[in-house]
């Protein structure tokens, strides 16, 4: 793959660089920064893991103390009262079969999609559109709930979502580079906090092989291990 010069003169102010403390891989992704836009800072996982092992899959959500800096569109999917809580906690769509019916015409304007336990057998039928794009609604991620308001005000509010991949590695966001090393740092430690508890029985052998942080168009830079 060829680079542009100023990803290669990034790449060569990282190279032989090797686990950072956070604080200083941060300040290393800024200072190589290349575009003139409000970047979204990124973290990748390794972990010492089998995800094809159902008893050594890692998943689940946590609320970032400073948001992740995106805007999301929230879909509720309800009936009655719910629904009526799910417009006054101030969810983007709120409605039932009609909404169905609109996401398999293809409308997909929308980031987080939540329902109640007694709408799933509606939100299956749509399973297999939305399941491609991450937006299936699910318990372990607290978008199927009773709790409309708290998983609305939740998405509002910077919770992520982290889940290993097929090779064994975990994406997530923890801001945007205009936030600062600090509230980075503290969205990183919140997040890192919640994957190590959330450490399968199962797993051996080290649990966090690699960490990398970077931002959304810069290199990536190694982040010191730390539990």
């Amino acid at each position: 793959m060829k680079h542009s010069k100023s990803y290669n003169k990034a790449l060569e102010e990282t190279k032989g660089v090797h686990a950072l403390p956070i604080a200083e891989a941060l300040a290393l992704v800024e200072k190589t920064k290349r575009v003139k836009f409000d970047e979204t800072i990124e973290v990748h996982i390794n972990l010492g893991v089998d995800g094809k092992q159902a008893d050594q899959q890692v998943r689940g959500t946590v609320v970032l103390p400073h948001g992740t800096g995106r805007s999301q569109k929230i879909l509720v999917i309800a009936k009655g009262d719910k629904a009526a809580e799910a417009e006054k906690a101030g969810a983007d769509f709120v409605g039932a079969e009609d909404m169905i019916t609109k996401i398999n015409g293809g409308w997909l304007g929308f980031d987080v999609c939540i329902t109640t336990p007694d709408m799933m057998g509606m939100v299956g039928r749509i399973a297999r559109v939305l399941g491609p794009k991450g937006l299936m609604p699910n318990p372990k991620s607290g978008t199927v709930t009773m709790d409309v308001k708290k998983a609305v005000a939740d998405a509002k509010g910077g919770k992520v979502e982290y889940r290993l991949d097929k090779t064994n590695i975990i994406h997530c966001i923890i801001g945007k580079m205009s936030f600062g090393a600090q509230k980075l740092a503290e969205n990183y430690a919140v997040l890192l906090d919640a994957i190590v508890k959330a450490k399968p029985a199962a797993a051996k052998g080290t649990y966090l092989k690699r960490i990398t942080v970077c931002s959304s168009m810069g290199v990536g830079v190694q982040v010191a291990a730390q539990i």
